[in-house]
């Protein structure tokens, strides 16, 4: 069974999925190209996190940064290893958005790196765009800001 449950960012099984992301960014990233939320700020930013869970193992997580009423922003979304191509990451970015729509939020943000393809094409098929960078982001080379149109609630 697959639940996507809403968690504090410094839940156990919320941190072991961050490490774990900071671990594959730190492959491919270099620190100043990496700009994910720690823990700490995930918490500190009142970041809504989920963890989705498949047979009670967590198997991947993802958040949402409710930055002004115009927008807001997907924080650390990752599926681990063994659960990838099992649609899990659609299932997450549906929830966010789900989720964003129901605070009467309309655009959907985030800001992902070159070498997640995987994630790219998601995003792509989900119907994000490409953007100029926002917020703290810059034209980092290695950087992709993309944005979503979410239909409001009728």
């Amino acid at each position: 069974m697959t639940q996507i449950i809403p968690v504090r960012p410094d839940h156990a099984d919320a941190v072991a999925l961050i490490l774990e992301l900071d671990a594959v960014l730190t492959l491919d990233y270099p620190p100043e190209s990496r700009h994910g939320f720690s823990v700490d700020k995930l918490v500190r930013e009142n970041v809504h996190f989920f963890v989705t869970y498949v047979d009670e193992r967590p198997a991947g997580c993802g958040g949402v940064l409710l930055v002004e009423a115009s927008h807001a922003e997907i924080k650390r979304m990752y599926v681990r290893d063994a659960f990838r191509g099992s649609g899990l990451g659609r299932l997450m970015l549906a929830h966010l958005e789900a989720f964003t729509r129901a605070q009467h939020i309309t655009r959907l943000r985030l800001e992902t790196g070159i070498y997640q393809t995987a994630a790219l094409r998601l995003y792509e098929q989900m119907g994000f765009k490409r953007i100029a960078p926002f917020g703290p982001y810059w034209n980092d080379p290695v950087s992709i800001c993309m944005e979503k149109v979410l239909e409001p609630l009728t």
